[in-house]
């Protein structure tokens, strides 16, 4: 079962990859000849999408991870259901897509964890297998073939989506992997993410490039992950309310602000990022300096807005860009070894996850050289993270999908009675000697 469940797991993930490739390919050639039109497109296409979602599948919204932790977590099935299902995959994979093709700043690799996770459960059901262990291994299975990282996709099962290792998931979790793994290389073949890079860090100078990467990447990792947790539970006063009352609309604006940002970065924070984190990855082109800035608001502005879409692929872009920016300080670093320190350093921030931070970027890289340089960022960037978000991002907003235990009935205290007069004895008193 989990043999079948890998394979279609990894069909799924190619599936979403070739369409998000192609309709953001479409996007830019929409772009290309009518920049400005996206003022029109993106709002209109970003309130479409969340209406969409909101009516017809609902708990498919935002990045699909957290549900697929709330997944685990939860004992009913029909709760269970309703977070994973074939039902929720179809219509998450659907909307991620519809959010690629009109601009939004977001990726697909959370949506196939979330997809990878309702296949698994969906097989699970004929069966009484370990349902926990199934939801995690497709979970871990859509990492894996997503960014063609199978040793990625075991440490996110273990950090991120259980926070344990768990024995008797282990195996099912291996051999998902395996399966999801050999259908991407059948159809993509054996490739690296963002190809492989050579980079090296002479130990030196160049190191306190590990310390201003973890700082400044940590950080502005835990402001994303704060604003995506505040706006999510419900952003404080009036302006929470009309978000709350008009989603729709709130949606419609961010996708205003996202074609703005758009426009001032002449079209590069549009979509996933992949492309121009490879470019400045292989030294191909210069990146501007506000490429991070723009292309961080672009991502937040996505990622509030409700529409189902990742924060894996944009903030690897997000921090690249950081990293880009860092050669203004250390103009004799290579950059290719800034560049992944950046991305590093901001996905650890974002999702407080230091293995899998380094542990998946090296991987999709196939770079081993700075191994220690990027576990010492992604640890500083932890840390820094915390100073401003105490929880990471996924499981802070899985609690949003579990329901609340009813609170108990309160018992009203009893009135307390008036003390009874004794009836007056009729036995005659005795003297004690």
């Amino acid at each position: 079962m989990f043999v079948a469940g890998g394979l279609a797991v990894g069909a799924a993930a190619v599936g979403l990859a070739l369409a998000s490739d192609w309709v953001q390919e479409q996007f830019h050639r929409f772009i290309a000849v009518w920049p400005y039109g996206t003022l029109l497109v993106t709002p209109l296409g970003f309130a479409l999408t969340l209406y969409l979602t909101n009516k017809y599948f609902p708990n498919s919204g935002g990045s699909g991870i957290p549900q697929a932790i709330a997944a685990r977590t939860m004992k009913d099935q029909k709760q269970r259901h309703a977070l994973v299902s074939l039902r929720i995959a179809a219509g998450k994979a659907v909307l991620t897509l519809m959010g690629l093709m009109v601009g939004a700043s977001t990726g697909r690799e959370g949506p196939t964890v979330q997809v990878g996770a309702s296949i698994m459960f969906a097989l699970g059901r004929f069966s009484k297998r370990h349902q926990p262990g199934l939801i995690l291994a497709g979970a871990a299975a859509g990492v894996a073939a997503a960014f063609n990282t199978p040793l990625a996709g075991i440490v996110f099962g273990i950090e991120e989506m259980s926070r344990s290792f768990e024995v008797r998931a282990s195996g099912l979790v291996i051999g998902t992997i395996i399966a999801a793994g050999l259908t991407s290389l059948a159809f993509l073949g054996n490739y690296t993410y963002f190809g492989t890079s050579g980079a090296v860090m002479p130990f030196g100078f160049d190191w306190l490039a590990v310390l201003a990467c973890g700082v400044v990447g940590g950080l502005l990792g835990g402001v994303f992950s704060r604003l995506l947790i505040v706006f999510s539970f419900g952003f404080p006063g009036r302006v929470g309310v009309l978000i709350k009352k008009h989603p729709v609309i709130f949606a419609g604006t961010c996708g205003l602000l996202v074609a703005v940002c758009g426009i001032v970065s002449g079209g590069t924070v549009y979509g996933t990022g992949y492309e121009q984190a490879r470019a400045v990855l292989h030294d191909q082109q210069d990146m501007s300096f506000f490429y991070a800035p723009l292309k961080f608001l672009a991502s937040i502005l996505s990622s509030i807005s409700g529409i189902p879409g990742g924060i894996f692929a944009p903030s690897l872009s997000v921090g690249a860009g950081i990293g880009a920016d860092m050669a203004w300080l250390f103009p004799n670093t290579p950059i290719g070894a800034l560049v992944l320190l950046g991305m590093v350093s901001y996905f650890s921030g974002v999702v407080q996850a230091p293995i899998t931070a380094f542990v998946i970027v090296a991987e999709m890289t196939d770079n081993h050289n700075l191994m220690v340089p990027l576990m010492l960022a992604a640890l500083i960037a932890q840390g820094a993270s915390k100073l401003i978000c105490k929880e990471g991002v996924y499981h802070a907003l899985a609690n949003n999908f579990i329901p609340k235990p009813a609170p108990e009935p309160e018992l009203s205290p009893e009135p307390a009675s008036e003390p009874e007069t004794p009836a007056p004895s009729t036995t005659p008193p005795t003297t004690s000697a």
